[in-house]
């Protein structure tokens, strides 16, 4: 079995394209902390407004025993997918990945095995409900909200994607929900494609589930407990503005209706008053050009490490080797 698993996640199909690779990694550097934001708040959050798989997260505990360090996790992986060659055979980035799968199979086998007791939530899995734990569909949920919606998403925000990007990076995403264990039906390089297997999952998915509020608030109120750039004084403030800018994009993208599900308040969206514009400025304007496209690589490495750094309080920083 090991020997299978292994073929598996080291055999490269033939639609793999290495350079195709490289430039989806450098199209997600560039959106930098547009991407960070979408994959927190629409990928993350978004996808908390449907039951099954946050159910099965609240059951294994995987982001309410110890949120930061869950977000962490999340935020270094999605970083790592962006440095040059990680995703190749035995990168940093393909080996992360491949943890993921490992995880994923760990904890559907310790749910649905013969001897699999009730979990940490002391119930067994709803199968009638909810089908398998980590199965295709629930996959092919999460792949799109990883690949198709942050592309959606950062356009919303006044970033242009133009069609050669948006193919770039659909193909690293392809490439990572293939490592994953994602079926060959639900991986695409069209950004449309996604789009319509999206609209398709959407239909079939559960509403919102108890597990759905737990997950959003303790996600939000985490970001109280990130280390901020500045003099200790200054924590607060900052973490309470994080804590509004939030809640602000979150109102903006997810609306009122879901917000209200998820127990989260409502804010203006003044962040995204503010992004629009700024956006448009850093793409549109200084990001022409070669010499606009490496300042914008610049920045978003920037930006990924002051993210990853603002949880230094559970995690060894990341090294850049």
């Amino acid at each position: 079995m090991l020997q299978s698993f292994l073929a598996a996640v080291t055999a490269v199909p033939d639609w793999v394209d290495w350079d195709l690779m490289d430039e989806g990694a450098a199209v997600l550097r560039r959106l930098g902390q547009n991407a960070a934001d979408v994959l927190l708040q629409l990928s993350l959050v978004g996808g908390y407004r449907f039951g099954g798989p946050t159910d099965l997260l609240v059951a294994t505990g995987a982001l309410t025993g110890d949120t930061l360090r869950r977000l962490a996790d999340t935020q270094e992986w999605t970083v790592g997918l962006s440095e040059p060659g990680a995703l190749r055979v035995g990168g940093p980035a393909w080996q992360a990945t491949v943890r993921v799968r490992v995880m994923h199979a760990l904890v559907g086998a310790s749910f649905t095995g013969d001897d699999a007791s009730p979990g940490p939530a002391a119930r067994p899995w709803d199968t009638a409900r909810w089908g398998l734990p980590v199965n295709q569909a629930d996959q092919a949920a999460t792949l799109g909200l990883f690949d198709g919606t942050v592309v959606l998403g950062c356009r919303a925000l006044g970033v242009p994607v133009p069609p050669s990007d948006s193919r770039a990076l659909m193909h690293l995403w392809k490439w990572v929900g293939h490592l994953l264990g994602v079926h060959p039906d639900f991986l695409v390089d069209d950004e449309w494609a996604r789009h319509r297997l999206n609209h398709h999952v959407l239909l079939a998915q559960a509403g919102v589930s108890d597990a759905g509020p737990l997950l959003a608030q303790a996600l939000v109120a985490a970001q109280a407990d990130r280390t901020y750039p500045g003099p200790v004084w200054w924590q607060p403030w900052r973490a309470g503005y994080e804590r509004e800018r939030l809640l602000s994009m979150l109102t903006a993208f997810l609306g009122v209706r879901s917000m209200r599900e998820l127990g989260l308040p409502l804010r203006p969206p003044w962040a995204h008053a503010y992004l629009v514009p700024l956006n448009t400025w850093r793409y549109r304007v200084r990001g022409r050009g070669a010499r606009g496209r490496a300042r914008l690589d610049r920045w978003g490495r920037r930006r990924s490490d002051r993210i990853l750094a603002s949880y230094q309080t559970c995690r060894t920083p990341r090294s850049r080797g």
